[in-house]
């Protein structure tokens, strides 16, 4: 490793500013792009691809299934649709902007389409040619780990005991169902009952989202491994679109929906099977990773003890080197008014704003959102001035430890919902950031990578809640990964062409877009098609809850107003020993209505009547 402090010191690009000639990596994609196969390494004879999107199904098994109520429930399983919508319609426009999206995709019948799809259904194994972008690729991943027999999980969620947290999580999800029917909750006594709910197939969400993880940490790795000296025969660059999210998740504290930290994950399965000493971590979720940055600070507190250690006494002759854990800078741009710090609790407020650099072997850098007034004012004010200060102070950190090498690896904590089309009820205090913020901040970490790091960059999906703000979001940081292998026009997530988007892929009737419509236009064509083929797997009806209880609360009086009178009367209520029917999962990717469950005694002496309301008038009447 050598030293270049003076000369790589990172440099913001200047916005809207791009090169026209796509970068020379070869002719479109051979055939097999969306795979479930594992990553191999690169043949010399398959055209690189520059980035790899990783999905994982298994992601969308985490449901809440307490209450049929799902109402407050904000971490679900269609946010994992919103992101695929994003990542098709960023395809489609990058397939577009390299010439390869042609005019007659837009006049494709719907009998052509049934036939595609029909022809497409076994997607899991091949599917012939469906991206003709040369700078992207999908993976539809099915690496998984065990949480108790995986390096990278232990070293970050073990503890000198054993493993009693990953045992215990593994408990909650086991035993959740019986749980619910004896307490009401899944969850022990005290944790917060809507950040935190699990299922029996929780844990294979779980595993699935960290094996996700390490798959594109191997991928993008290996990609200069074999000749560092030439260009980069694989993605340098992925994405990966998993759930739950991990950034509040701490050694053993799981919270704001998170149960193990995928990002921190990640690190260490680059430093114990790759040999990655320094990692830069980027987070740009709207609430401070304070679980990440609490497992940061353990990993360099011990690695700082190793360094003194080693310093104080020195090996024997001829003895092997020692090793070292590896140093890590954390680094977060987020709403210090929001989780975790929103109830103003000292240690977490204090947390979210550390700036620690080099004392006591902490690279710690805090950023606080901030309301802009106008673009301008966000992008030659704040950005330029606040939140670009992430990147030079991680480059401050890696030209303090060795400088640019090849032990050098990027990730982004990436969360869209401090996006400009968040839920208001999500982002109370309006500190947003606009969509074309995950485009440059993509762009210019790319630029710090391609520095430092020899472009190794994985980002891994963290929050984001309005379906919106998550297409939107993956929609502009896809384009800002790709870099400058093609001209991105910032127009393409704007909200005009976001409502035509929304309108050309909502669920239909068991859930496919809309297709077939001459009317849209070719990109818009485009993304429903690919859509079709990345969202083929949905969350499976909720079975009947057959072990949920009958609640012991009686139901509430419902009272009216009298016709004729301001006094309200009652209508009716339950008698003691009447049944109430359990609740029942709707966790779903469909827009369909789940169907009604069956009772739960099949022998209770009468069944609750059905009712059902029309809407229609009266007969006879106008």
């Amino acid at each position: 490793m050598s030293t270049q402090a003076a000369d790589s010191t990172i440099k913001i690009q200047a916005r809207f500013e791009a090169d026209s000639d796509p970068l020379g990596i070869g002719t479109p994609l051979p055939l097999d792009q969306v795979s479930s196969e594992s990553d191999a390494r690169p043949s010399s004879s398959k055209a690189p691809t520059y980035v790899k999107i990783y999905l994982q199904d298994d992601c969308l098994k985490h449901r809440f299934i307490r209450s049929r109520d799902t109402s407050s429930i904000v971490e679900r399983p269609e946010r994992l649709r919103a992101v695929k919508i994003g990542l098709a319609a960023a395809i489609a426009r990058i397939e577009e902007a390299e010439g390869a999206l042609k005019p007659s995709d837009a006049n494709v019948s719907v009998e052509d389409e049934l036939a595609a799809a029909l022809g497409k259904m076994d997607i899991a194994t091949s599917d012939a040619g469906l991206i003709r972008a040369r700078s992207i690729s999908v993976t539809r991943s099915t690496a998984t780990v065990d949480l108790l027999d995986n390096a990278a999980v232990k070293y970050v969620h073990g503890d000198i005991d054993g493993d009693v947290y990953l045992q215990t999580l593994k408990a909650w999800a086991r035993d959740s169902e019986d749980n619910i029917t004896k307490k009401g909750s899944e969850m022990p006594e005290g944790m917060p009952p809507l950040d935190l709910y699990l299922c029996p197939s929780s844990i294979d969400a779980i595993q699935g989202a960290i094996g996700a993880v390490c798959q594109a940490v191997d991928t993008v790795i290996a990609s200069t491994t074999i000749n560092p000296s030439v260009v980069a025969t694989g993605p340098q660059r992925a994405f990966v679109a998993v759930r739950p999210p991990g950034h509040h998740c701490g050694e053993d504290t799981p919270s704001g929906f998170c149960f193990v930290n995928n990002v921190a994950i990640g690190a260490a399965h680059a430093h114990l099977k790759h040999g990655i000493q320094r990692v830069v971590i980027l987070d740009i979720d709207l609430h401070h990773g304070n679980g990440t940055q609490s497992i940061v600070w353990q990993i360099n507190e011990e690695t700082y003890r190793q360094t003194l250690e080693s310093e104080q006494s020195p090996s024997e002759p001829n003895a092997p080197p020692r090793t070292r854990g590896p140093q890590i800078f954390y680094g977060s741009i987020h709403d210090i008014l929001s989780f975790p710090c929103e109830d103003g609790k000292v240690s977490f407020v204090q947390a979210a704003s550390t700036s620690i650099h080099g004392s006591h072997g902490q690279y710690i850098e805090n950023i606080h959102l901030q309301t802009y007034s106008s673009e301008t004012h966000f992008w030659e004010v704040l950005y330029k001035e606040q939140y670009s200060t992430l990147l030079k102070r991680a480059s401050q950190f890696l030209d303090g430890t060795g400088g640019p090498g090849d032990d050098v690896m990027v990730f982004i904590s990436c969360g869209f919902d401090a996006g400009e089309h968040e839920y208001p009820s999500m982002s109370r205090h309006n500190r947003k950031v606009p969509t074309s913020f995950y485009h440059q901040f993509a762009l210019d970490t790319c630029t710090f990578a391609d520095i430092y790091a020899r472009g190794h960059v994985v980002s891994v999906l963290e929050g984001g809640y309005s379906d919106r703000a998550l297409s939107s979001g993956a929609m502009a940081h896809i384009c800002g990964l790709v870099g400058d292998t093609v001209r991105v026009d910032e127009r393409w997530w704007d909200l005009e062409n976001l409502i035509k988007l929304e309108k050309a892929t909502k669920a239909r009737k068991f859930g496919h877009p809309a297709q077939g419509n001459a009317d849209l236009e070719p990109w818009l064509t485009r993304t429903s098609e690919l859509l079709s083929h990345l969202d083929v797997y949905r969350t499976p009806p909720q079975a009947s809850r057959n072990w949920a209880p009958a609640t012991s609360r009686a139901l509430r009086e419902r009272k009216k107003l009298s016709r004729n009178s301001s006094t309200p009367e009652v209508v009716s209520k339950p008698g003691k020993d009447a049944q109430i029917p359990a609740p029942v999962s709707s966790s779903s990717l469909t827009s369909t209505s789940v169907s009604e469950s069956e009772p739960a005694d099949s022998l209770s002496a009468k069944k609750l009547p059905r009712v059902i309301l029309h809407v229609r008038p009266p007969e006879g009447t106008s």
